[in-house]
This record gives structure tokens, C-alpha cells and sequence, in this order.
């Protein structure tokens, strides 16, 4: 393999989530730790976990990941919960978090959204975060680039 292809390789093995515009950072800071993983059920109308938790502790600032739109502040389940509409046609969700932002109120990447609140299920001080595409769930780390990349080794003198 040439050298010159291994821009184009990383672009292919990179999630699908982490190729949406505008760039995005992590909804608490400083970097938190991922307390529980996401798991996609293999239908949506089966168990699984549509996000992940990251750990924080209530009371925190709770951040915009990206550039967008709020479009829903309410509760949902007993939660309270915070939606942005990026562009790419994704959406993050952020819960339980007591809203600082307005449906219909532009946000930036870093802007905080709310605070966290006391009360997510296993985990009382974490941030449940979530990202959809239309109806599908994607892994919310791929947008801050924190799933590994593994590339094979490239042998130079091979041709």
C-alpha cells in the first residue's frame, strides 16, 4: 500500500457518526469517563443501550456537542431530556438534564445546555448521551473520535 493512500483509508475505517459536519466535542468537560458503553439492539423494538452514560456529577455544566438547533426540552419517562438537531440530519440527546436553553434556540458547540441532574438508573451522577440519524442509533464517540482506529501494518518495500 502507498503511503498517499492512508488519508483516504482512515476516512473509510472512521465511524459513521464522526463523518457529520461541523465537528463536535464532549457534552461534559473535563473529558469524562464512559460508564457504560453503547449497545445497539439488533431491532429497535428490542433491550439495549441507545447511547452512553458518562460520568459526571449532578449539578455539572451540560454542553452542546456541536453546532444546532434545540428541538425538544420536556421530560420524557420521568426524565427530563435536552434534543439538538445538527446538520447531517443527526440528533443529540442529552438526559437528565435540567434545560438553560429553549426549544427553537440556536446553540454552538460548548454551549451549555443545562445542568445534570441526580437520578439516571446504575449511575446517579452520569449523563445518559445519545445520537440519532433519522431513526437509527449510532454510537455517540464516534463523534469525538473516541472509538479506536486499528490500521494493519504497511509494509514499504511491498508492490
Amino acid at each position: 500500500m502507498r503511503w498517499f493512500l492512508l488519508p483516504l483509508l482512515l476516512v473509510l475505517l472512521a465511524p459513521t457518526a464522526a463523518a457529520a459536519p461541523g465537528g463536535y466535542g464532549w457534552p461534559l468537560q473535563p473529558r469524562p469517563h464512559v460508564a457504560r458503553a453503547f449497545d445497539k439492539p439488533e431491532h429497535n423494538w428490542l433491550p439495549g443501550h441507545r447511547g452512553v452514560d458518562l460520568a459526571g456529577r449532578p449539578g455539572q455544566q451540560v454542553l452542546a456537542a456541536g453546532d444546532g438547533t434545540v428541538v425538544f426540552v420536556g421530560a420524557v419517562g420521568g426524565k427530563d431530556v435536552v434534543s439538538i438537531s445538527h446538520a447531517g440530519g443527526l440528533r443529540t440527546t442529552y438526559e437528565p438534564v435540567s434545560a438553560h436553553v429553549r426549544k427553537g434556540q440556536r446553540v454552538f458547540r460548548g454551549d451549555v445546555v443545562g445542568v445534570l441532574e441526580a437520578g439516571h438508573p446504575g449511575c446517579d451522577g452520569c449523563l445518559h448521551w445519545g445520537v440519532l440519524r433519522d431513526r437509527d442509533y449510532l454510537n455517540p464517540l464516534g463523534l469525538v473520535h473516541a472509538l479506536p482506529i486499528r490500521l494493519k501494518p504497511v509494509n514499504p518495500t511491498a508492490r
